[in-house]
């Protein structure tokens, strides 16, 4: 009786056989699991996982005849890369500060070469890489939501419009129209400079992990207001003192701008901030200047 052989494969070929098995099953099923990209805490990640809602927040990008490039920030695992690859209208980059986000998109798009970043979007120098206008998109880390729509202000000559997800709080507060109780610092100015649309609400099931609270998708297009007809620096400082005391009329919010006795009986002192419009605040930021030079 022939006694069974048994074959020994080298420690080189069994590594050969269970990558190729792995690059089979990404081929064969074309999906990139969820979990292969560890969500981080200290970033705000929350990876969105319903491509529905994904392909929903891309096609929102409809200004496309102002520009042709777009940067997605904070991209994660590419749900919504996918789709803007897929758009023949837009020439996409991805910027991502997690190391592990970079590494694992370089192998899902290498066809991106240097339009994929490693690095931070907040000190990420917009004249060095795009020429002229361009867009923004993304689900944006919630904990430095406000720090990206500052950034996007500052630089509002040349991002003409921007489709983020943000907490829904967020989203309200830049969409808020005066004399709602969202309205604020934020809303008054984005407002300033972008036509602003709140497009849906996003709920937490949709995510991994899950978010607290709900989240919601907004469009900011940038209107026609090349600078404001008033000192904008006085108009920042007059905004923000405004709504840093928003419960007092503006005769002594704005008192840290203008002394209370150098103020006269205009109406606007006799108001809280958040019943001003952006066009109230260029009015009263003119009649401050006017004050001030007598």
């Amino acid at each position: 009786m022939k006694a069974h052989s048994t074959r020994s494969y080298p420690r080189r070929n069994i590594k050969s056989i269970f990558a190729n098995h792995f690059n089979f099953l990404k081929a064969l099923f074309g999906v990139w699991n969820m979990s292969l990209v560890k969500a981080k805490k200290h970033l705000g990640q929350h990876f969105l996982t319903d491509k529905g809602i994904a392909n929903r927040i891309v096609e929102a990008l409809v200004n496309t005849e102002k520009y042709h490039q777009v940067l997605e920030v904070g991209p994660g695992m590419g749900i919504l890369s996918d789709f803007l690859l897929k758009r023949e209208d837009l020439q996409t980059y991805l910027i991502d500060i997690d190391t592990e986000s970079y590494h694992f998109l370089n192998e899902k798009y290498p066809q991106l070469g240097e339009r994929l970043i490693n690095g931070d979007f907040l000190k990420l120098d917009f004249d060095a890489i795009f020429p002229g206008q361009f867009a923004i998109i993304g689900n944006f880390p919630y904990n430095i939501s406000s720090q990206i729509l500052f950034k996007i202000l500052d630089n509002r000559h040349k991002v003409v419009e921007m489709v983020g997800m943000f907490q829904k709080e967020v989203a309200q507060r830049c969409a808020s129209p005066a004399g709602t109780k969202d309205y604020g610092i934020l809303s008054v100015f984005l407002q300033a400079y972008y036509k602003i649309e709140y497009l849906f609400t996003v709920k937490p099931g949709t995510f991994n992990p899950p978010p607290k609270v709900n989240s919601a998708v907004i469009r900011l297009t940038r209107n026609e207001t090349e600078t404001l007809d008033c000192d904008e620096k006085l108009f920042w400082r007059v905004v923000k003192a405004g709504f840093n005391q928003r419960r007092k009329t503006l005769r002594n919010a704005v008192s840290a701008v203008m002394p209370k006795d150098k103020m006269d009986d205009h109406i606007y002192f006799e108001k809280r901030a958040e019943q001003l419009t952006v066009d109230d605040f260029v009015a009263l930021t003119q009649h401050l200047s006017k004050l001030m030079a007598d």
